[in-house]
């Protein structure tokens, strides 16, 4: 496996983030000329510099000029996938042709998230085995990467073609998907993830099995009646909810999952704005991030499956997501709906090491303030866990998962594409 790009800097236990902007995750002016003081996996103290003196002892890290803010949280994330163009190909390379095990190819996952300020991910649809694995590796230390929540296999009633099948958890009945929740919430899932053909009666079997046992249920989304049923079902998080081309939701059905507080969280800017974005700019494809972390079989056939692109299976109704893609967004944020960022990162040409900003980008691009970008990237998903005690924001008491960026986010949120440290729970990486 190959060695990871990002360094351990840290060689205290107690650190002093010092000079730079902080953001806290709250919807606040920011404090400028910040410190913040870590001890072990905590934040003990919050403010100006000038009122709080440097204790002895504190490795100091200087953050000025720079911005401080929470460390980023992705709740759509696909650790085994990492942006190739074909699913069935690239599934069928990596058993039939690579070296790589699928464990291999979520470390660099892992890796490439961090990298980008993702402190926190939900893994949603892989082999629940290793995902498990992989998700206690990065807990023990092993490996770098966030903090992961894993799902394994999602539970549908349909197959997803080229997706390996235990990453797939059929079902014919609601008493087969209350089972399948039970099974996977015994091998480890953190979350359940209910995906496509479910009838009203499958999402009160999931949803009654998975809140018994203590666990939420995120649900894939397009359909008005897949929406409703799931919303009235009682599931956790509406994901995806139009961004795979459906026009706006009808406004009771918007007003009914605004009035329930139940979050949206719609993926956009995967298909919608990463496809144009990569005909402006097809350099994109060959970033050298990507050189960097594959190892040369896999960044050869990555590359081969982005010729032509455009003919792609993946992006065939993308001129219909298109036409409908800013009103599919705007119907939330006009809503006021409470809104979690996740990006379906690891889908075609959507890399880890980018999907975060872009998505952001594409709010911001839309009305919604950098600030308020920022704080549902942060303290909004934080709650959205159910994690609102130890993740989200910068306080005294909170996990110390801290990012730091070259220039401010508040004046151009493109500034989050350019992280320089990462702190997560206590332990700092920098590139």
């Amino acid at each position: 496996m190959m060695a990871s790009l990002l360094a351990l800097f840290q060689t205290s236990t107690k650190l002093a983030l010092v000079g730079g902007m902080l953001l806290d995750g709250y919807e606040v002016p920011p404090v400028h000329h910040a410190v913040v003081l870590v001890e072990g996996d905590r934040i003990v103290k919050v403010g100006r510099a000038r009122d709080i003196p440097i204790p002895s002892g504190y490795e100091v890290i200087d953050t000025s000029g720079r911005t401080m803010l929470p460390g980023l949280i992705d709740l759509h994330a696909h650790l085994t996938i990492l942006g190739h163009g074909d699913y069935g190909r690239y599934f069928t390379w990596l058993e039939e042709e690579s070296d790589l095990s699928l464990e291999d190819i979520m470390e660099i996952s892992a890796k490439q998230l961090l990298e980008a300020g993702i402190t926190t991910a939900v893994d949603l649809g892989a082999p629940l085995e290793e995902s498990v694995r992989v998700r206690d590796r990065i807990a023990r230390g092993e490996i770098p990467g966030p903090r992961i929540l894993v799902s394994g296999a999602w539970v549908a009633r349909r197959t997803f073609g080229g997706f390996p099948p235990d990453s797939q958890r059929l079902v014919t009945s609601p008493e087969e998907a209350s089972q399948a929740v039970e099974e996977l919430v015994k091998g480890g899932a953190d979350v359940i993830k209910a995906w496509a053909g479910l009838t009203r009666e499958d999402y009160d079997a999931i949803v009654a099995t998975a809140h018994r046992l203590g666990v939420p249920v995120h649900a894939h989304l397009y359909d008005p009646e897949s929406l409703r049923n799931a919303l009235e079902a009682g599931v956790d998080v509406l994901q995806h909810v139009g961004s795979a081309g459906t026009p706006p939701y009808e406004p009771e059905l918007i007003r009914a999952i605004v009035e329930s507080g139940r979050p949206v969280v719609p993926t956009g800017a995967h298909r919608v704005w990463v496809f144009p974005a990569t005909v402006q700019f097809p350099e994109r494809l060959q970033d050298r991030r990507l050189k960097a972390d594959f190892p040369a079989p896999l960044y050869d056939e990555v590359q081969r499956s982005f010729e032509d692109f455009h003919t792609l299976a993946y992006f065939r109704t993308t001129p219909r997501q298109m036409f409908f893609g800013e009103a599919s967004m705007k119907q939330w944020i006009d809503a006021g709906a409470v809104i979690g960022i996740g990006t379906d990162s690891g889908t075609p040409m959507n890399f880890h090491t980018e999907a975060l900003w872009r998505e952001l980008k594409v709010f911001v691009d839309l009305g919604m303030s950098p600030q308020a970008a920022i704080s549902a990237a942060t303290r909004v998903n934080a709650r959205i866990l159910g994690k609102s005690n130890e993740l989200g924001t910068i306080e005294a008491g909170k996990l110390a998962d801290i990012i730091v960026v070259k220039g401010n986010p508040l004046f151009n949120i493109m500034a989050l594409a350019d992280v320089v440290t990462v702190v997560k729970g206590g332990r700092v990486f920098q590139h």
